[in-house]
């Protein structure tokens, strides 16, 4: 029986569409072990049945939250806790993103090789009340005390204060270079594109890419024992190259240089695959923390144990096709993309809903979220296939279009 529905296209028109790949895409076999360094940057699993006012307060199902990391980890991908893709700053406040990598701290000690680094940021300052530096350096201070005292990693995270008080490149030095010299150990920088969010426009001091760069590398060169990587996230793969070949090739976590972590949603595969350049293991190639990772993460595994045997061949075949379905969830505007990847979460039958904290269910059309369908299709991304076309169903339903 052909598996197929009715699906609206963007000029408003039905077409039935049928399943290319109706068997379950293929799990990576055994234990895996990659040649990167790689984070999934893991949503968070919204209660549906809180009794909250969604878009004022957050309730998260706790259980399937850390069952979520579990799988994450059993495909040998690492865990980037409570950052972006965990709507941190969009719906999930402070105390909750707390709470949420000391649970996932607890629940890493029970899995052998379990990777986890946890976003550290200012998110808890009222904006307005942020007037000078110090205050951006203990908004910091803060959440390290509260994360190093877990036992956590860090995961420096882009601040809304201080792109809103910084005047100069200066202010950025000031304010990384006292974090830094505090860091119990290496930790990654997060840089985020405006086109992730809008109030981080000129991030680094200065709206020209390569100024700021250069502010940021001057950052590391001045700690490299101190910085594991960094994470640029601008979906710029030609940016990102440049800033790899840049990156001190000493320092870092092992001595070998600061690793450059791929945060371009558009161009993963080639980042990761490396071009070679330079004579250090780091700067002909990217390590990853990755938003889409939770999203295709069968599919990154076994594309990543491809690549750690050598098949670059088998690597581009399994990741280059989910690289579609990956711009497309994260269009402009790029912040919603997290809608996108609990979508991909539910119709693969890893939580029982497709709810979201703060409603963010609702930022995506049903015309985005039918094309987001068809692209998961074509990269054999639907672990569950006859599970998925029986909830794009229902949501069509929802929206008025019966099959």
């Amino acid at each position: 029986m052909t598996l197929s529905l009715q699906l609206p296209n963007v000029d408003g028109t039905l077409t039935r569409y049928a399943l290319r790949n109706s068997a379950p895409a293929p799990l990576p076999a055994g234990k895996v072990a990659f040649n990167r360094i790689v984070y999934s940057a893991a949503h968070v699993v919204a209660n549906p049945r809180a009794a909250i006012d969604p878009w004022l307060q957050c309730a998260v199902d706790w259980d399937q939250t850390i069952s979520y990391r579990r799988y994450l980890w059993s495909l040998g991908l690492g865990v980037a806790e409570a950052m972006d893709t965990a709507q941190r700053g969009m719906g999930l406040d402070w105390p909750t993103s707390l709470e949420l990598i000391r649970q996932s701290l607890e629940a890493a000690r029970d899995v052998p090789g379990a990777v986890l680094a946890s976003g550290c940021g200012t998110d808890h300052l009222e904006l307005d009340s942020v007037k000078t530096i110090d205050a951006v350096i203990a908004g910091y201070e803060e959440q390290m005390e509260a994360i190093e005292k877990l036992g956590g990693k860090l995961i420096v995270m882009a601040s809304r204060a201080l792109a809103r008080v910084a005047r100069s490149p200066a202010d950025y030095e000031r304010v990384y270079d006292r974090i830094l010299s505090q860091a119990r150990q290496p930790v990654i920088l997060h840089w985020l594109g405006d086109m992730f969010d809008p109030a981080l426009k000129g991030y680094w001091g200065s709206g020209d890419a390569d100024a700021a760069m250069s502010t940021a590398i001057g950052i590391i060169n001045a700690h490299p024992s101190k910085v594991d990587g960094i994470k640029i996230s601008l979906l710029s793969k030609e940016k990102e190259i440049t800033m790899r070949r840049r990156l001190p090739a000493t320092g870092g976590i092992d001595g070998r240089g600061v690793r450059m972590y791929t945060g371009d949603d558009f161009n993963y595969a080639e980042l990761i695959a490396g071009d070679g350049f330079g004579s250090a293991l780091v700067c002909g190639q990217s390590d990853a923390l990755l938003g889409i990772f939770d999203a295709i993460a069968p599919a990154a595994s076994t594309a990543l144990a491809a690549l750690a045997q050598g098949d670059i061949e088998k690597f581009r075949a399994i990741l280059d096709p989910t690289v579609p379905l990956s711009r497309h969830i994260f269009a402009a505007p790029t912040r919603y993309y997290k809608t996108g990847v609990v979508f991909m979460a539910w119709l693969n039958g890893h939580q029982s809903h497709f709810t979201m904290v703060g409603g963010q269910q609702s930022t995506r059309s049903i015309v985005h979220l039918s094309q987001l369908f068809r692209l998961a299709d074509a990269a054999n991304a639907l672990q569950q296939p006859e599970l998925a076309l029986h909830r794009m169903k229902i949501l069509c339903a929802v929206h008025g279009i019966e099959s």
